[in-house]
């Protein structure tokens, strides 16, 4: 018959592990001052009208009724970011898996080179500097002046003017630049797979790389997994830069918006509601954190 074991009061453990809370205590001061507290701060003040210069105004739900049911702009930012979400998100999320696994086959300088090569354009911050010229309106521009050449088309296209061009060219800059930190964790995970787990699955029958992956590989890389996960979803559904750079700030219909970008709207500029900004940053809160624990539950399937 087993024994229920009675859970020690949290008090009782800290006072047994004091040491190591306290080790803790500047990470949880530091965390807790800016990162919860502006969290708990951006949801209260979402419930009022601030202005930046007068006493918050309590108005409830009322910038959430507008946000939600008036603000039209609001909701084409809302769907170019679930379009962005779901494509780049996923296949950006797959390349540095498929890039970290490959890449991990090389050695020594090679792999750090070729790391380096994939790593750099997520680091560079300048998108704007290498995408403009790229997607140039005139016959100049390099990628109109590619198909221009094969005869794919007779006259130059207005890439970033054109409302049906710019979400897939966004989609495209934003592919090329999703080679981050989820990536380098990737390769950090494959690197402490204990080789012998690859011997003991052979002897069980795994006969090819692929059942290597999906049942030795990636389950002794979760957490890599996990947090890699929890780094693309934040970047796709935290994209407003290289929409402000490429697509400007309205861009054409507002094909290019965002929910970060009607947030930079409010929040800064002329209009300094930081009350309805603070129920954007609300709703893409809640949207990031209800996504990665639906990704976190398929993560936990991995390798079954």
């Amino acid at each position: 018959m087993k024994t229920k074991q009675i859970k020690e009061p949290l008090w009782t453990q800290i006072k047994k592990s004091k040491i190591s809370y306290t080790m803790l205590a500047p990470f949880f001061v530091l965390f807790f001052l800016f990162t919860i507290l502006p969290v708990l701060a951006s949801m209260g003040l979402s419930l009022t009208h601030f202005n930046m210069l007068e006493t918050p105004q309590w108005v409830g739900w009322g910038n959430y009724i507008r946000l939600l049911l008036e603000d039209d702009l609001f909701m084409q930012g809302f769907q170019n970011t679930l379009i962005f979400a779901l494509i780049t998100g996923p296949v950006s999320y797959l390349l540095c898996l498929l890039f970290a696994w490959i890449i991990n086959e090389f050695k020594g300088k090679l792999r750090a080179l070729l790391t380096l090569v994939f790593y750099a354009p997520s680091i560079s911050g300048q998108a704007y500097l290498i995408w403009s010229p790229i997607l140039s309106d005139d016959r100049y521009g390099y990628l109109n002046g590619l198909l221009m050449r094969f005869d794919l088309m007779q006259e130059a296209t207005l890439w970033m003017k054109t409302e049906k061009y710019i979400l897939p060219m966004l989609i495209v800059v934003q592919l090329w630049l999703s080679l981050g930190t989820g990536f380098l964790a990737f390769i950090a995970g494959l690197q402490t797979v204990d080789k012998n787990l690859y011997e003991a699955a052979a002897i069980d029958g795994v006969g090819n790389r692929w059942q290597e992956l999906w049942f030795v590989t990636l389950p002794a890389m979760k957490p890599q997994l996990m947090f890699g996960a929890v780094m693309q979803i934040t970047l796709s559904f935290a994209v407003a830069d290289i929409s402000l750079q490429l697509a400007g700030n309205p861009s054409i219909n507002y094909a290019g918006s965002t929910i970060v970008t009607h947030l930079l709207d409010y929040g800064g500029g002329t209009r300094f509601d930081m009350g309805y900004a603070s129920a954007i940053a609300t709703i893409l809160f809640i949207l990031m954190v209800g996504t990665n624990k639906v990704v976190q539950r398929l993560l936990k399937r991995v390798g079954d």
